[in-house]
C-alpha cells in the first residue's frame, strides 16, 4: 500500500497530524479490503463513512455501502463503475487495486472496525477540546461535553451468545435482591409498580399547578435521605429556604402557613416538633441549588460534584421544574430545545447511574376538557419528553375541580409510561398544608373488606 500518499493526503484534509497513525490508516485499508475479499462482510459492519479519517476512503466505504444497498456486487470493477469520473478524486482504479489486495483475511475485520472507531472518537474528542480552548465560554464547555457524551456511547455492539445471557438469568435465579431492585420512593404501591427508582432512568412527574408535584418529588427525595441516601434539588423558581419550610413542615406536621410568622403563630408543640424537624434535617445529605438560571451544564457539574462526595450511597436528583431551565444554543423551535434537554437529562442519567426526578407542566387543554385527568399528550412539547423518559408519572386531585367530591386530599398518581413495568393508577394521600404525601392505609383496608 502507498501509506506515503495516504498520509499526504489526510495532512491535507485535516489540516494537521494531532491524531494521525500508521495503524489508523492501516486499520481503515484493511477494513474496505475485507469488504473486497467477503463483500457480504459489508453486512456486518456497523461502521459509518464518517468514521473513517481520510476524504477517499469516507467516499469508498459509502461506495461499497450505496452497492450493497442496490443488489450488487461489490468489487474493483463494480466500485469503479459506481464512482464514474469521480474515480480519480480517490486516486484512480490503482488505489482501489492496491486496497482489494491489502487484506489477507476478513477473520479480524471486528478488530479493525474497533481501530477506526477509537480514532474517531479521539479525533472528534480533540476538535472539541481545542474550540473550547480557544472560545473559552460556556456554550464550547456543552458542546465539548455533549461530544464527550457521544463518544462515550459511540460503540460496536459487543458480541454476546445465548450461553452468557442464560448464566447471568441463572445466577439472578438464586441472589436475593431484596424486595427493591432500585430507590425506595416511601410509597407502597409505588414501590410495587416500579421496584423503586432504578439509576439512569429519566422520571417525569407531570401536572397542572396545584396538583402537588413540588410536594411530592420533595417527599421521595427526603425518603432517600431519611434512609442514608444523597438528595440534589434543583429550584428554578423556589427559594431554598422555602422549600426547606415545605420539608419541615411534612417531617414536623406544622402547618406550612405558620412558618410565615412562627414567632406568633408557633404554638409550644409546634416549636418543639420543629426543633426536632430541624435536627433531623441537619442530619441529611441534601442539597438545594436554587440560582433561578440553570443550564443542563450547572446541573451536571452539581451532581458530579455531589457523586465525589458520596461515591457510594443511593443518589437520587429532583429538578423543579423542566420549562425554566435555561437552553444554551440556537433551536428553530422550542420544542426542539426541550428536547435537547430531555435527552441531555437522559445521558445525565445513565451516566451518573441515578435516578433524575423531572417536574413538567401541563398544557391549558387540560381545562377545557370536562375530565380534568391529565393524558400524555396534555404535556407541554410531549413529543421528545415521552420519547426519553422512562417513567411519567401525572398528578391529578379531584378536590380541586370538585369541592363537593367524597374524594377529600386524594391525590391520582398515573402512571402513563414506564419503559420497563406496568402502568396505571394509584391513590396516595396529600396533605396540603403539611406539604405532605402518605399511603393510603386505610383504602386498601377497606377495598378488602
Amino acid at each position: 500500500m502507498n501509506t506515503k500518499n495516504n498520509q499526504e493526503t489526510y495532512q491535507n484534509y485535516h489540516g494537521n497530524d494531532l491524531v494521525n497513525t500508521q495503524a489508523t490508516l492501516e486499520a481503515e485499508n484493511m477494513v474496505l479490503g475485507a469488504v473486497f475479499l467477503e463483500p457480504d462482510i459489508i453486512h456486518e459492519i456497523t461502521l459509518e463513512p464518517e468514521h473513517f479519517s481520510i476524504a477517499k476512503n469516507k467516499i469508498l466505504f459509502k461506495v461499497m455501502r450505496d452497492l450493497a444497498l442496490e443488489g450488487i456486487g461489490i468489487d474493483p470493477m463494480t466500485v469503479a463503475d459506481k464512482l464514474g469520473s469521480k474515480v480519480e478524486n480517490i486516486g484512480g482504479p490503482s488505489y482501489i487495486t492496491e486496497l482489494a489486495l491489502s487484506c489477507p483475511t476478513a477473520e479480524n475485520v471486528g478488530a479493525y472496525e474497533r481501530i477506526v472507531l477509537e480514532h474517531y472518537k479521539r479525533r472528534n474528542l480533540i476538535s472539541a477540546a481545542a474550540k473550547f480552548m480557544n472560545e473559552q465560554t460556556d456554550e464550547a464547555a456543552d458542546d465539548f461535553y455533549k461530544k464527550y457524551i457521544e463518544m462515550q456511547e459511540l460503540g460496536l455492539k459487543k458480541e454476546r451468545n445465548k450461553t452468557d445471557v442464560l448464566y447471568e438469568i441463572f445466577q439472578e435465579m438464586h441472589e436475593d435482591k431484596g424486595e427493591l431492585t432500585g430507590i425506595d420512593t416511601g410509597f407502597t404501591e409505588l414501590n410495587n409498580m416500579t421496584g423503586g427508582l432504578k439509576g439512569g432512568d429519566l422520571i417525569i412527574i407531570a401536572g397542572r399547578p396545584s396538583m402537588g408535584k413540588t410536594a411530592f418529588a420533595l417527599n421521595i427525595a427526603a425518603n432517600c435521605c431519611n434512609k442514608q441516601g444523597i438528595a440534589d434539588i434543583f429550584s428554578l423558581e423556589m427559594p431554598e429556604k422555602q422549600l426547606v419550610h415545605r420539608i419541615l413542615s411534612s417531617l414536623s406536621n406544622v402547618e406550612g402557613s405558620k412558618w410565615r410568622n412562627p414567632y406568633r403563630m408557633f404554638s409550644a408543640s409546634d416549636y418543639d416538633k420543629a426543633n426536632f424537624a430541624m435536627e433531623q434535617y441537619g442530619k441529611w445529605d441534601i442539597y438545594i441549588h436554587d440560582e433561578p438560571k440553570q443550564t443542563v451544564t450547572d446541573i451536571r457539574a452539581a451532581v458530579r460534584k455531589t457523586q465525589r462526595k458520596h461515591p457510594e450511597q443511593n443518589h437520587v436528583v429532583v429538578i423543579d421544574y423542566l420549562q425554566l431551565i435555561t437552553v444554551l444554543g440556537r433551536f428553530e423551535r422550542y420544542d426542539l430545545a426541550i428536547g435537547s434537554i430531555t435527552k441531555e437529562l437522559k445521558q445525565m442519567a445513565r451516566q451518573f447511574n441515578v435516578p433524575v426526578i423531572l417536574l413538567s407542566q401541563l398544557s391549558r387543554a387540560v381545562e377545557q376538557r370536562q375530565d380534568k385527568r391529565p393524558m400524555m399528550s396534555d404535556l407541554r412539547d410531549s413529543g421528545s419528553i415521552e420519547q426519553d423518559a422512562d417513567i411519567i408519572m401525572m398528578l391529578y386531585r379531584e378536590d380541586y375541580y370538585d369541592r363537593e367530591t367524597q374524594n377529600k386530599n386524594i391525590v391520582e398518581v398515573n402512571i402513563a409510561k414506564h419503559r420497563n413495568g406496568p402502568v396505571g393508577v394509584i391513590q396516595l394521600l396529600f396533605e396540603r398544608e403539611f406539604s405532605k404525601f402518605q399511603n393510603l392505609e386505610w383504602r386498601r383496608s377497606e377495598n378488602n373488606e
